[in-house]
């Protein structure tokens, strides 16, 4: 039983920006949520190229959108800020990531804050999620939780309905799989056709339909369905991957280094088929895992520099010392400067004042165990 690749791509993409919006945006965006409100339809805002729709939704935010190729733009309300929250969140729409990729979403992000005025710097950005999925035409298939190999300790939700509200399957038809946690790792496996019809989401028809049609097939028929069961295989990474893991922040980031990510995440979750054997490392992959792979290694591989997480964590704890080690050398230099300690004399000056440093050490109140372990909490290198 063979499968088809119907369609591969982004499905989601999330940034934050450390950013907020001006006093004349701020103004129009409120005066148009209020028309939304009264009036309980969107109101539009044009800015140059860029038609922004402005929502009733949000309570200390405003919420935005720019249609169902673009993304949904949320601010804060400068007068009305939630503490901690970032100021900009912008949020991908799924059909824009699927027909433009990563680089129609970048264009789309700089477009937009450029025509708002919305100053930034590329350190002021937070990717927070990323998911890429693959639908595979595959009438025969059906996911079996037992078949899911993840990480100890992963919660495997299974379900029956699109909106994943339902944590059990009995009586019923299973219709997807979701292990792990968005904001760290989570694999989704789902009936997308089911969505599609219910949710009206049709975008996606089209999309299969013209894969269909570059290999010389007929449209698919959704209301039969054992000739048009599609699945879709996702996976999705959260902060905790994409900054905690593989230091991911900027669009250059992305760029540099998703790829690696992915390859990651895929050697810690699989798909397989069960066997006898009580070792389930042993168990032989399903053949549309393998397709999911095959297709992430792919499509992300220009989307990789080889980087592991160990590489990255010892890149930035070896920055950390070096950053560390300037900042005691400039305070030597300063401790010298205000001692008249001449040029020729600063390294003995180094040397020699040591043991002064390690008699207030031992004045300390606290012991060095314990300033050792508050210092080392500031850091996480794993």
């Amino acid at each position: 039983m063979k499968a088809q690749i119907l369609h591969s791509g982004f499905d989601g993409l999330r940034f934050t920006v450390q950013a907020e919006i001006g006093p004349e945006l701020r103004k129009e965006v409120a005066l148009a949520k209020a028309h939304a409100k009264e009036h309980r339809h969107d109101i539009e805002l044009r800015f140059g190229d860029v038609l922004l729709s402005v929502t009733q939704a949000g309570g200390r935010t405003f919420n935005t959108h720019t249609g169902e190729l673009g993304a949904v733009w949320m601010f804060q309300d400068p007068e009305d800020r939630i503490p901690n929250n970032p100021g900009v969140t912008v949020d991908f729409r799924a059909l824009g990531l699927a027909t433009g990729g990563l680089g129609h979403a970048e264009r789309h992000f700089r477009a937009v804050m450029e025509a708002l005025a919305i100053p930034y710097s590329e350190h002021q950005l937070r990717v927070s999620r990323v998911d890429f999925a693959v639908d595979l035409l595959a009438p025969w298939f059906e996911p079996e939780r037992i078949a899911l190999v993840a990480p100890p300790g992963t919660k495997v939700t299974e379900y029956t309905g699109p909106d994943e509200t339902v944590t059990q399957a009995t009586g019923s038809r299973v219709t997807g799989l979701r292990a792990g946690n968005v904001d760290n790792r989570q694999l989704a496996i789902y009936d997308k056709r089911t969505e599609v019809m219910q949710k009206a989401k049709d975008g996606w028809l089209a999309i299969w339909n013209a894969e269909r049609a570059a290999c010389g097939q007929a449209p698919l028929d959704l209301s039969d369905r054992l000739t048009s069961q599609v699945w879709r295989f996702e996976l999705r990474l959260g902060s905790k991957q994409l900054r905690g893991r593989f230091e991911m922040h900027s669009w250059a980031d992305l760029w540099e280094r998703l790829g690696d990510a992915y390859h990651d995440a895929l050697q810690r979750l699989r798909y397989c088929i069960p066997t006898s054997d009580s070792n389930r490392a042993r168990w032989p992959v399903h053949e549309l895992w393998r397709l999911f792979e095959d297709t992430i290694g792919n499509d992300l591989s220009v989307y990789c520099s080889g980087i592991q997480p160990s590489d990255v964590i010892f890149a930035n704890r070896t920055a950390k010392m070096r950053e560390l080690d300037r900042q005691i050398l400039g305070l030597f230099v300063t401790r010298a400067a205000i001692s008249d300690v001449p040029p020729g004399e600063f390294y003995d000056f180094m040397e020699q004042h040591t043991e002064a440093l390690r008699r207030y050490s031992e004045e300390h109140p606290r012991t060095l165990e314990e300033r050792l372990q508050k210092a080392g909490g500031k850091y996480r290198w794993e």
